[in-house]
């Protein structure tokens, strides 16, 4: 049964209050940062692969991996002025689809025009030198998931069409760049490898894959994202009981866990058409988005449940995630700032009509501060993606 709930009521104060600040704040891009490790240049977004560490038997080597564990002395300017931009932009053009206060509109461009439509300061619609690796790579595939936040920002550009501040030259424009970024996406290496990726950044890739091909009317690669779910990420990752396994055999699998869901759940929520709601389709074993949700909730709900009932996973003989029974242990990081207002949560709410999802959906933290939880947490604003 549908619930009898209005998203936009409970979220305008929450979205107000954020947007009302985010006036304020002065557009800026990655050209205010310069990584000077990086082999693009000022127009090329930069960062450096998170887990990655000076060798302590040769600093002069290449870098040696740790998983899980944030190398803090990396580059990340580009990365937080995008989680930045994201945050403002997102709060002021959902402020405006729930209130239509020009003013909201008016500020979301402005910082839109900055990042995508300046020649000064906009941002080149590729992503060649992300997750780079000292003396190893200057940029690697995985580092399409950088920009997994600007999957909310096209469909806020899509809400604030209507709005005076969004002219035809501008909507143009800004559609334009994402159109050369889908292309990008589609025909480079990198794009191709990691929307073949068999974990959440395969998951990642088509969210932002299904997101610009919305906001640009591309009906064909929205069709192929809808199929992609359904036919390959969908039975790809998803085992029996609604966990995803190749999750599940990190250093922190209850933040990927929650991570991996929220995008495919997002994922369903875009693809999704009048006639076939994805979040409760499901196949022909019963596997479903709803039932990744019914599995998970109760350890968002109850961590200690979670630590109690869930078993790890390791590779097998074919390099898969298997089982094995050893319980899970605390992420190695940020185990105590999950979860917060996790996305799957309303979106299940409203497919399923779950009034208990809602109502933790609704007890949960809907603006972290911890900016590791930020960059995992890029489906801020519900009321961009509902329609």
């Amino acid at each position: 049964m549908p619930l009898d709930f209005d998203l936009q009521a409970f979220e305008r104060p929450r979205i107000v209050h954020l947007a009302e600040a985010a006036l304020a704040t002065e557009p800026r891009s990655i050209t205010t940062a310069v990584n000077p490790r990086s082999a693009g240049g000022p127009n090329d977004f930069s960062s450096e692969g998170d887990y990655w560490w000076p060798d302590p038997a040769n600093p002069a080597a290449p870098y040696v991996q740790r998983d899980g564990l944030t190398n803090p002395d990396n580059f990340v300017a580009h990365r937080q002025l995008l989680l930045g931009f994201a945050r403002d932009f997102g709060a002021l053009a959902a402020a405006w689809k729930v209130s239509g206060d020009e003013r909201f509109a008016a500020a979301a461009v402005r910082h839109a025009h900055r990042w995508f439509v300046d020649p000064v300061t906009r941002m080149n619609p590729t992503l060649l030198y992300s997750q780079a690796i000292k003396g190893r790579s200057t940029g690697r595939s995985i580092g399409v998931i950088d920009t997994l936040h600007l999957a909310e920002v096209a469909l806020g550009v899509e809400a604030l069409r209507g709005s005076k501040a969004l002219t035809p030259a501008e909507d143009a424009a800004l559609t334009g760049w994402f159109r050369d970024y889908l292309r990008w996406m589609r025909a480079h290496p990198y794009g191709i490898d990691e929307s073949n990726a068999k974990n959440n950044h395969g998951t990642c890739a088509w969210l932002q894959i299904a997101c610009f091909a919305r906001l640009t009317g591309d009906e064909a690669t929205l069709a192929e994202s809808r199929a992609r779910l359904k036919e390959v990420l969908l039975p790809g990752q998803m085992a029996a009981d609604g966990s995803f396994p190749e999750e599940l055999r990190r250093t922190k699998p209850y933040g990927y866990a929650i991570f991996n869901l929220d995008v495919m759940a997002a994922l369903a929520v875009v693809c999704s058409t009048p006639e076939e709601n994805l979040m409760t389709w499901s196949l022909s074993d019963g596997r479903s988005l709803a039932k990744g949700v019914a599995w998970l909730a109760p350890f968002i709900a109850d961590k200690n449940l979670w630590l109690q009932t869930v078993r790890r996973t390791a590779p097998g003989p074919d390099g898969t995630a298997r089982p094995t029974n050893e319980p899970v242990k605390p992420d190695v990081m940020h185990w105590d700032n999950w979860p917060v207002r996790q996305p799957f949560l309303i979106f299940g709410a409203l497919a399923t009509g779950r009034r208990d999802w809602l109502e933790l959906w609704q007890r949960l933290e809907g603006d972290p501060q911890i900016e590791e939880i930020r960059r995992n947490f890029p489906i801020r604003n519900p009321v961009l993606w509902v329609r």
